[in-house]
């Protein structure tokens, strides 16, 4: 059996995978939000599993700051948030943001990614719809 190391993420790049700065993260670990603890270099890191649950917990108050019109992403980097494997088939969930993305794949796959609640994934969808979007009018 393959055992893999727990994910974790340094300051800066819990930041980045939540949107927020690193001095939020560093005042959540502070008000005891997150914890962490020191990798093999001595540098501070947050579990990814504790990264999830707060991507998750704060997915709703997330907007998108970058004011730029586009059709729908297809490319998502988000955090593992759920694992279900029951036979043939896995279900694997990403929050992304503000997005919640599920993935339906073989049982096989998930394994082989190694795939766990706090892992780094990136949801890449190809759909045959395409979305427009815009911004609103700021004079209604």
């Amino acid at each position: 059996m393959i055992v893999a190391a727990m994910a974790q993420y340094r300051i800066s790049e819990a930041a980045d995978l939540l949107g927020v700065s690193d001095d939020t993260v560093r005042r959540w670990v502070q008000d005891g939000v997150l914890s962490v603890s020191k990798d093999d270099a001595g540098r501070q890191v947050v579990p990814g599993r504790e990264l999830a649950a707060r991507a998750q917990a704060i997915a709703a108050t997330i907007t998108d700051r970058s004011h730029v019109r586009r059709s729908a992403r297809n490319r998502f980097v988000g955090l593992v948030t759920k694992v279900e494997i029951a036979g043939l088939m896995a279900q694997v969930e990403l929050q992304c943001g503000p997005n919640r993305v599920v993935s339906l794949m073989s049982a096989e796959a998930a394994r082989e990614m190694e795939l766990e609640i706090g892992s780094r994934g990136v949801a890449v969808v190809k759909a045959t719809t395409v979305i427009i979007e815009t911004e609103e009018d700021p004079s209604s």
